[in-house]
Order: structure tokens, then sequence, then C-alpha cells
């Protein structure tokens, strides 16, 4: 069964891709909760966190950690909200760790995630170039 993370790393879908490094792949998620919600996902396919090398944890939360903080820079947020599903409400069974944009009164409560859209993919590129420069 084709994996759409697996996919995405291998150049065969579309991505705004924020960042790729040894540890994994960043980007944009395309039901974004607030615009500049960002995926990050291990280079090899592991389904769920008990599932990625332990070797591999350090490099991998490492990439997530850079990645939460360039999108609070790069986007002007107060913080962020950094969230994991194993199994269960994954929708892609491919492990992956969410990092949304979070600003005071966004309207956000618990995990009753309100979903958006980009306009258009120059939007969501814009997206992801502005937490590419703060990455750099």
């Amino acid at each position: 069964m084709a994996c759409l993370f697996c996919e995405i790393i291998a150049g065969e879908k579309p991505a705004s891709v924020v960042a790729t490094e040894p540890a994994g792949m960043a980007f944009l998620d395309i039901r974004p909760v607030f615009k500049g919600h960002t995926l990050i996902v291990p280079p090899t396919h592991v389904e769920t966190l008990a599932d990625l090398p332990k070797d591999d944890i350090g490099g991998y939360f490492g990439f997530v950690q850079r990645i939460a903080v360039a999108v609070q820079e790069g986007l002007g947020a107060q913080g962020t909200f950094v969230a994991m599903n194993n199994v269960v409400s994954q929708s892609v069974p491919h492990l992956h760790t969410h990092v949304v944009p979070r600003t005071k009164g966004d309207g956000l409560r618990g995990f009753f995630w309100p979903r958006t859209k980009y306009a258009s993919d120059d939007e969501a590129e814009d997206y992801a170039a502005r937490i590419r420069k703060a990455l750099a």
C-alpha cells in the first residue's frame, strides 16, 4: 500500500517543503489548523513513535524543535502547539509531528481543531519560505 508521506519524501507527490535534513522532512499540512501548520516526518517509513529506531529519536526531535522555533519566529507567532497522534486520529500511517503556530485568542480550544485552506499554492509557498528563512 502506497504511503502519501513516503511519496512526498521521494518527490513523487507535491508539497510545500520547509526543510529536508537527514533526520527528516518538514512540509506544510494541506489542511492546516492555522496557516504555517507544518508536518515533520522521518525519512524512512515508520508508522508510530514506538517504531522510530532509538538511534533516530534525538535527531528527529532536534529537527522538530528547530522547526517549532522557526515557525514561531518566521510567522511572528506567540508560540506553537506541537503534537503527534499514534494510530488513533493518525490520518496517514507514517509517523508525523504537527507544529501549529499559535497566538493568544486564536480560537483553538483543546483538540477541536478548526481547519482552513491556503488560497493558492503561491500562498502556501510564501508560508513555507518564511519558515525556511527563520531556519537559516
